[in-house]
């Protein structure tokens, strides 16, 4: 499978809680909701339709997989909600059990076992596993190699600090541009591919 990141992010390359004011407050981070004014259905909201047209199945870290989990069950009757709640979805998680995945169609990958299960999928030729989100989640692939692509949703606000998804240990690595469009308002979706050796 293809690992395909999604991300919205701020032009300081923070992706912390752009969904809402409560969505991760870690580090006393107070801008939670920094997306909406920026969101377009066109643009922004083709660049997700594309993604999850795409996904044979979807990657989440816990904290993204309990706020989608919340959100998406009591949307049904939308037909992007009616592909996220049936398309198969994996959660990484040390904390939760087997007993606390009320989102259909969920599968627990323990996170002592995340990195070896993870490339287990990107061996198998079963399309694309979409990663929202997930911020740890995407630093620990992107170090081990396993991202194929990034779809990245630049938006014009600096926010002074808060959650990344790039690895900081010195590695470089190198990505290819293969498409960029811009919105109305300012936004780049940008999707940069791995260069592999």
């Amino acid at each position: 499978m293809r690992i395909v990141i999604t991300e919205f992010m701020s032009l300081d390359g923070v992706v912390q809680a752009p969904g809402g004011p409560d969505e991760d407050t870690d580090g006393g981070f107070a801008h939670g909701g920094w997306s909406h004014p920026f969101f377009d259905p066109e643009v922004v909201g083709g660049a997700f339709a594309d993604a999850m047209g795409k996904a044979e199945a979807l990657l989440f870290g816990r904290r993204t997989w309990q706020s989608m989990a919340a959100a998406w069950p009591g949307r049904a009757g939308d037909p992007f909600a009616d592909q996220m709640n049936a398309v198969p979805k994996y959660v990484v998680s040390k904390t939760l059990g087997d007993g606390d995945l009320t989102w259909d169609n969920t599968t627990r990958i323990p996170g002592d076992e995340a990195v070896a299960r993870i490339r287990k999928l990107h061996e198998t030729d079963d399309g694309d596993l979409v990663v929202m989100g997930s911020p740890t989640l995407v630093r620990t692939l992107l170090r081990e190699g396993l991202v194929d692509e990034l779809r990245l949703m630049i938006m014009p606000v600096i926010l002074g600090g808060g959650k990344t998804i790039f690895p900081d240990d010195g590695a470089l690595r190198t990505l290819e541009l293969v498409s960029t469009v811009i919105s109305g308002n300012g936004v780049h979706v940008c999707t940069y591919r791995a260069c592999r050796p």
